[in-house]
């Protein structure tokens, strides 16, 4: 089975290294490592230079969540799966590739497995938690059957570590060419309502995590906001999101009471950046155009439109 790594880089710096490392150490290598790169300031394409022959330069400005991978996709297509790593996500051990990979032979109607993440060392009590509470240690097959069960959770995808079945992915038009974010979710929705399987594969392991600030939660909200109003269909087939956000914040309070409750008043005003922020997205039509790039984490979606 051949596959090929594609990882979409912009000023990668020594996470970057670590993550071209990890995938030099293991055990089963890709038949390619395809960068595709905005444009970075610094040293970013040396870096991959010295893992891969394989480095496609695009305008910063040019760069879309969905497209971006889209086209990357496309230079690669005559690979059986195609692996997507964020430049920040660090393969936990020799096997993670393989493990993701190996798990597609579980049944040939898997389009897609997503891999689990684990924060990094640095991570705060809140980004632990996300990562616990997202990512659990059992894997599952799901199937348009889910929906009812899990709801919009059943579409759950991340291409911070990510694989799929190239021919699947094409055979859906590929990721959306002009989306804000969640290009995954919405490929992994269409793979189930086309009664495709979506896989999570929890033996495959990255370290990947954020400590975001409140304004960056409250502009990441606002994207995820834009997208489901944008793509309004998910939600419609799916489910709404306030079921799986309430349990998410009453996962936390938990996970903060047992193991640092002094961080508690802080996540009540996380919790508060995304709801406002989400909200705020949901209408972003209502917004006078040019607070949008002012609002969004991902300003280039609004200069391209």
């Amino acid at each position: 089975m051949s596959f090929c790594v594609i990882i979409p880089t912009y000023n990668g710096g020594e996470l970057f290294n670590k993550c071209l490392q990890a995938i030099a150490e293991q055990d089963i290598q890709p038949d390619k490592i395809l960068i595709i790169d905005s444009s970075s300031s610094d040293n970013t394409v040396d870096i991959a230079g010295e893992y891969t022959r394989h480095i496609h330069i695009i305008p910063a400005e040019q760069f879309n969540h969905g497209g971006t991978r889209n086209k990357a996709a496309q230079l690669v297509s005559e690979f059986d799966f195609l692996v997507f790593l964020t430049q920040d996500a660090i393969l936990n051990s020799p096997k993670e590739l393989g493990n993701i990979i190996s798990f597609f032979g579980a049944d040939e109607d898997i389009s897609a497995v997503c891999g689990r993440q684990l924060p990094h060392h640095d991570a705060n009590p809140l980004a632990q938690h996300a990562r616990y509470f997202n990512y659990p240690n059992q894997s599952k097959i799901k199937t348009r059957k889910d929906i009812s069960v899990m709801g919009v959770k059943a579409a759950f995808m991340s291409n911070s570590f990510s694989a799929y079945r190239t021919i699947d992915l094409l055979s859906i038009g590929g990721f959306p060419l002009d989306t804000i974010l969640a290009e995954d979710m919405y490929v992994a929705a269409k793979f189930l309502l086309n009664g495709k399987k979506v896989g999570y594969c929890a033996e495959a392991r990255v370290r990947h995590s954020h400590n975001y600030s409140f304004l960056q939660e409250f502009k990441r909200y606002f994207d995820t906001g834009v997208f489901h109003s944008t793509e309004h269909w998910i939600q419609n087939d799916f489910g709404r999101l306030s079921g799986e956000g309430k349990r998410f914040v009453i996962s936390e309070f938990k996970y903060l009471l047992k193991h640092n409750p002094v961080w508690i008043p802080v996540a009540l005003l996380y919790t508060g950046a995304k709801f406002l922020g989400f909200k705020i997205g949901s209408h972003w039509q209502a917004l006078p155009k040019t607070w949008l790039p002012r609002l969004s984490m991902y300003k280039n979606y609004w200069h391209q439109r």
